[in-house]
């Protein structure tokens, strides 16, 4: 069984973590001083804009593989199975 590394999920993982703190922020309103809950709206905002960088990012890389990858298929599938060799022999010596 292998496992897909996907960057959708991860952005999706990462948004959901996102809206539920804010959630938890807002459930804990009244139980909170305002400096504190200032903070963690900033804070969350903050983590909102990193997201999105994040986000733009996983995508550009996703794009410059892509190209990659069309433009020169042979030696792609050659750094893949080198990079499978190795990961071989280092997990065959446990």
């Amino acid at each position: 069984m292998t496992e897909v590394y996907d960057g959708g999920q991860l952005a999706e993982d990462l948004r959901t973590l996102v809206d539920d703190a804010e959630a938890l922020l807002r459930a804990t309103t009244n139980a909170g001083t305002a400096e504190v809950q200032e903070r963690a709206q900033v804070t969350v905002q903050d983590l909102r804009v990193r997201l999105a960088a994040l986000e733009e990012r996983l995508r550009e890389r996703a794009r410059d593989v892509d190209s990659f990858v069309r433009d020169n298929p042979w030696q792609s599938v050659a750094v893949a199975g080198g990079v499978a060799l190795l990961l071989g022999l280092l997990l065959g010596r446990r």
